[in-house]
């Protein structure tokens, strides 16, 4: 027999096609993904740090040609002799016609200097102590300037260079670098050659433009003190870590840091945001993340596309399984999906066989069983007949006719009872009454050899019971169980519970064994005598009624009398399904 499976093993269609089509989706995508992920997180991180390693290459170039570029053009200024001994004849010229004339020798040499290198800016000779301290320049001083107050950057190649800082052109506020250089002026002071950067150069050096994301530049001086700081929202203790880590790049507080060692003494630094840093591995990585949530997406819309492809079907399928159940007859209804329809055809064959089976065991069941019981109740023992006659003629020549009287009509009551085409299911009362009569009969044939005694509590006599239960019994009390002498047979009648009834018949006989019993119970062993209906009618009959409901025992010992106990529940005539009324 087919047993049903756990409950822990059932698994939905569902469910398991919606989690085998996101595997099989997701699984390579998850697959190439991590494996992508780790390779391309590393191409990219290595791509974007050369990058900035090479953006941050080419400005420091760049600064670097900027610084040897004021270097050269300030040895142009300051060691040329020609230029020299004209500054040097013109500070130390009374005659003001020719001080004119070597003032505009050496704006000329000025002049073509710059014009010859356009990413020189402001160029002077000033001597600090005059009280005129400018002696020649390309473009107009602020008023205000203080040389010594310039932040230094680097002492290179015996100039000092300063910067960046505001341009000390008076019309202008652009970032510049510097440089000055003392000129060896003979009994004139002490003179010094300015020049500054171009005042777009700078702006040009640094150019965030290049690296395609956030970037802040900073400048460390030669003596290590940050010159120059391009962003001011950089944290402060950031700035402290570029003092104190002298590594060519490191990671710290959120911040990635590039730095470049120029052998001219200073530092150029890059710094980037960690976030910035990672825009472009983190749009790379939303994107596979935008196709992973496209792709589970689409697996789920497919599960539902496949399952209700499958369940409509199914449902079909399930719903003839149920329909079977409540109307056998009904043709079944196709998919039009060959597969499904192909199992519905099988089916449909299956529960025509079963229809056919169901109705010819009933038909069979029902015959059989109308005719065995018809068969046993027809089974009346013509000795029990000829017997009860001849008692009848006895009794008419000893007693005359009220005797008879009597006797005949107990014995048409009791075969009436017994022969009688009423239904086959009647109340315990009914049973007790007919069973009287026909204890009636036999205490008359026996001239009162025994006693007989019946107890039925009240509750117990509309209970309901199959026709000729309790007669076989107490037949078999008499013939079998009797003693010589003092015969008792107690017949009793009692409620177990609520639900369930109990039938007891007791004699005081001398008992029989196991092998008795058998003999007792079956067929043949009983057809010698009174109505030759044994103890195997009743439970076949018992066992027709109530099936694994009853209980049926016997209990007999040798020389202690035997008892027959029946158990069967508590029901009316409404419960039974009697198939035998109306018996022709």
């Amino acid at each position: 027999m087919l047993r049903p499976l756990p409950r822990a093993s059932v698994r939905s269609l569902r469910r398991t096609l919606v989690f085998y089509l996101m595997v099989a989706c997701l699984l390579p995508l998850i697959l190439v993904g991590v494996i992508t992920y780790y390779s391309t997180y590393s191409i990219l991180a290595g791509k974007i740090e050369s990058g900035v390693r090479a953006n941050l290459s080419i400005e420091a170039a760049s600064l670097e040609n900027a610084i040897n570029n004021l270097d050269f053009a300030s040895k142009q200024f300051a060691l040329d002799g020609q230029i020299v001994a004209e500054v040097t004849n013109y500070l130390n010229e009374q005659d003001v016609f020719k001080k004119s004339q070597l003032m505009s020798s050496i704006n000329a040499k000025i002049n073509l200097v710059n014009f010859t290198n356009p990413n020189l800016g402001l160029t002077a000779y000033v001597s600090p102590d005059s009280a005129d301290p400018v002696l020649f320049t390309n473009l107009n001083l602020k008023s205000d300037f203080r040389l010594e107050e310039l932040p230094g950057f680097i002492h290179y190649n015996g100039a000092i260079y300063s910067g960046p800082h505001k341009t000390l052109y008076s019309f202008s506020n652009n970032y510049v670098f510097s440089e000055q250089r003392e000129i060896a002026v003979n009994g004139s002071g002490k003179v010094i050659v300015y020049l500054e950067t171009n005042y777009n150069l700078f702006r040009k050096i640094l150019n965030t433009n290049l690296y395609g994301m956030k970037v802040s530049h900073l400048l460390v001086n030669q003596n290590g003190a940050i010159t120059y700081i391009e962003d001011s929202e950089v944290p402060r203790h950031v700035l402290e870590e570029v003092r104190r880590n002298a590594a060519s790049s490191f990671d710290y507080d959120g911040y990635k840091l590039f730095r470049y060692g120029s052998p001219q003494g200073w530092q150029l630094l890059t710094v980037v945001p960690t976030a910035a840093f990672d825009s472009e591995i983190n749009a790379w990585l939303r994107n596979m993340l935008i196709l992973a949530l496209s792709m589970l997406i689409f697996a789920v819309v497919l599960a539902y596309v496949i399952w209700k492809k499958v369940y409509h079907p199914l449902r079909n399928v399930n719903l003839e399984i149920v329909r079977m159940a409540e109307n056998r007859a009904a043709p079944v209804s196709f998919t039009n999906v060959m597969e499904f329809d192909s199992v519905l055809r099988n089916f449909q064959k299956m529960k025509t066989t079963i229809n056919d089976l169901i109705e010819t065991v009933a038909l069979n069941e029902k015959r059989k069983s109308e005719l065995e019981i018809e068969k046993l109740l027809g089974q009346i023992n013509p000795h029990f007949l000829h017997n009860t006659l001849n008692t009848v003629q006895w009794l008419a020549r000893m007693n005359g006719q009220k005797e008879i009287d009597r006797l005949v009509t107990l014995l048409v009551k009791v075969l009436q009872y017994n022969l009688g085409k009423q239904s086959l299911i009647v109340s315990i009362q009914d049973e007790i009454e007919a069973l009287c009569n026909y204890m009636e009969l036999q205490k008359i044939r026996y001239d009162y050899e025994f006693d007989f005694h019946i107890h039925a509590e009240e509750d117990t006599l509309s209970v309901a019971v199959p026709r000729f239960l309790l007669q076989p019994l107490v037949e078999n009390a008499i013939y079998h169980g009797m003693s010589d002498s003092n015969g008792r047979i107690d017949v009793t009648v009692l409620m177990k519970g609520d639900e369930r009834v109990q039938l007891k018949v007791e004699d005081n006989g001398a008992g029989m064994d196991e092998a008795a019993i058998e003999r007792m119970l079956s067929d043949g062993a009983a057809k010698e005598r009174g109505l030759g209906i044994g103890l195997s009618y009743v439970k076949r009959m018992l066992h027709h009624y109530f099936r694994d409901r009853m209980e049926f025992q016997i209990d007999s010992a040798i020389g202690s009398g035997t008892a027959i106990t029946i158990t069967i529940p508590r029901m009316s005539k409404e419960d039974f399904d009697d198939q035998s009324d109306g018996r022709g």
